[in-house]
C-alpha cells in the first residue's frame, strides 16, 4: 500500500505539473458541452425553438461543413501560431536567465488555459462536423452547436489578442523575478510561520542509520505516512539532510531512534514515504527559488549578459526573502496524535543560505558600482530589521567586504 501511495503522489505531481493538464481536462469539458449541444439541436425542444425563430435556421448541409471547416482551420493556425511564439520568447528568455525558470514560466496557467480554450473549440468543431448529415429537412442540421461554435471562435479571436499582450508582458525579466519571488514567498509563509524555533533533544539509546539505496535528491516526504511508520515501531525519525539536497547511493539519509532494531523490510518500508526525484518545484520547497534568484543574478552579471540592472531586481526579490526567513521558523519537530515527537527534520540554516546566495553573486559583480551599492543597501536593511542581533556578525562581516573592495578600487 505504501509503494502504491508513493506511485499516487509521484503521477499525481507529474500530471498537474504537466502543460497538459488543464488542457485536457478543458477539452474533455469542450467535448461535453458538444455533445450535450447536439441532444438540444435533435431535441424536441431544439425543433421547437429553431422552427420559429428563423434567423438561426441552417438547412444547407454543405454551408454548415463549410463553416466548420473553416473555424478549425482557422483555430489551429492561431494555435500554432501563438505557441510557437511563447516557445520563442522561452527560449530567449531561459538563455538569459535560467533555464530553471522554463518550469514555471510554462506551468502558467493562463497560458495553459488559452491553450485548452483553443482545443477544445477544435473538439467541438471536430464532433459538431461529424454530426451533420446530408437530409431535406434543415432541422436536422446541428444550427444551435454551430451558432455557438461561431461565438466560441469569436471569443477565440479576442483571447487570441489579450494573449499575444500577455506573453510579451509576462516574459520582462521584472516580470519573471516578480513570479518566483511570489512563488517562493507563498511557500516560504505555509512553512516558515512559527516566531520561535522549535527544540528538540535526540534520545538518549543508540539510533540505526539508514542509507541511500540509489542516488537522487531528497525532496521530502508524506507526513501522515512516516508518523504512522514511526509510531507503530515506537521510534523517531531524525533526517541528517534538508530538502532538496543530492545524496549518493549509500549515503546517510537518516537515523532511527528506536528499542527495536528495524529489518530490511522495516527500512524499505520507511523509505517508501520519502521522495526522490529530479526537479526543482517551489511550491514544496522555498529554497529553489532562493538559488533560482541568485542564479538570474549571476547570469546577468556574466559578460555575455551584461545586465546588472536585472541582477538588482534579482537582489530586491532575494533580500525580501531573507527578511521573511529572518524573523520567522519552520516546523522541524512533527508529532503524533498522542503529541509524541516521531520526526525530526533540519533546515539550511541562515548563515548557510545567505553565503549560497550572496556568495556567489558578489564574486562575479564586484567590481560592478550598481551590484556594490544594491548589496550595501540590501545588506543595511536587513541588518536593520535583525532586532535581535542573531546574524549581524554575517552582515558585518560582507558589509566590510564591500566597503573595503569600493575603497580599494575607487580610492
Amino acid at each position: 500500500m505504501n509503494k502504491f501511495s508513493k506511485w499516487i503522489r509521484k503521477t499525481y505531481s507529474k500530471i498537474t505539473g504537466s502543460i497538459a493538464f488543464y488542457p485536457a481536462i478543458i477539452a474533455i469539458g469542450f467535448l461535453i458541452l458538444s455533445w450535450l449541444m447536439l441532444e438540444l439541436d435533435y431535441s424536441n425542444v431544439g425543433k421547437h425553438f429553431k422552427a420559429n425563430f428563423n434567423w438561426i435556421k441552417l438547412k444547407d448541409a454543405t454551408t454548415a461543413r463549410s463553416i466548420i471547416s473553416t473555424i478549425i482551420g482557422g483555430i489551429i493556425s492561431l494555435t500554432v501560431f501563438s505557441f510557437s511564439m511563447v516557445m520563442i520568447l522561452l527560449n530567449q528568455a531561459a538563455s538569459q536567465m535560467s533555464n530553471r525558470m522554463l518550469s514555471s514560466m510554462i506551468g502558467n496557467r493562463f497560458q495553459q488555459l488559452t491553450l485548452g480554450f483553443y482545443i477544445g473549440t477544435i473538439v467541438y468543431a471536430l464532433f459538431s462536423l461529424s454530426s451533420i448529415r446530408d437530409i431535406d429537412s434543415g432541422i436536422y442540421v446541428p444550427a444551435l452547436s454551430i451558432y455557438l461554435l461561431l461565438l466560441l471562435t469569436i471569443t477565440d479571436i479576442f483571447l487570441f489578442i489579450y494573449f499575444l499582450h500577455y506573453v510579451t508582458q509576462s516574459v520582462k525579466y521584472e516580470t519573471i523575478i516578480s513570479r518566483v519571488h511570489r512563488t517562493t514567498m507563498d511557500a516560504l509563509q505555509l512553512i516558515w510561520n512559527s516566531d520561535q524555533p522549535q527544540m528538540y533533544t535526540p534520545p538518549e539509546i543508540k539510533g540505526q542509520s539508514i542509507s541511500m539505496v540509489s542516488s537522487g535528491y531528497y525532496q521530502g516526504f508524506n507526513e501522515i505516512e512516516l508518523i504512522n511508520f514511526a509510531a507503530e515501531k515506537k521510534g523517531i525519525v531524525h533526517f541528517l539532510h534538508p530538502a532538496g539536497e543530492y545524496l549518493l547511493k549509500g549515503s546517510p539519509l537518516l537515523i532511527f531512534y528506536s528499542d527495536q532494531q528495524l529489518t530490511e523490510k522495516d527500512a524499505k518500508l520507511l523509505l517508501m514515504p520519502i521522495d526522490f526525484y529530479k526537479g526543482q518545484p517551489l511550491e514544496i520547497n522555498p529554497y529553489y527559488g532562493y538559488h533560482q534568484l541568485a542564479e538570474v543574478a549571476i547570469k546577468a552579471l556574466s559578460p555575455g549578459i551584461n545586465d546588472p540592472e536585472t541582477a538588482v531586481l534579482s537582489i530586491h526579490a532575494l533580500t525580501d526573502l531573507f527578511l521573511h526567513r529572518l524573523n520567522h521558523y519552520s516546523q522541524t519537530v512533527f508529532k503524533d496524535k498522542n503529541n509524541v515527537t516521531r520526526v525530526v527534520t533540519i533546515e539550511w540554516t541562515f548563515e548557510e543560505l545567505f553565503e549560497e546566495c550572496y556568495g556567489p553573486i558578489w564574486d562575479y559583480g564586484m567590481n560592478d558600482l550598481y551590484i556594490q551599492n544594491a548589496l550595501t543597501r540590501m545588506l543595511e536593511q536587513l541588518k536593520m530589521a535583525d532586532v535581535q542581533g542573531n546574524h549581524h556578525s554575517v552582515f558585518n562581516i560582507f558589509i566590510n567586504k564591500i566597503k573595503a573592495h569600493k575603497a580599494e578600487i575607487y580610492l
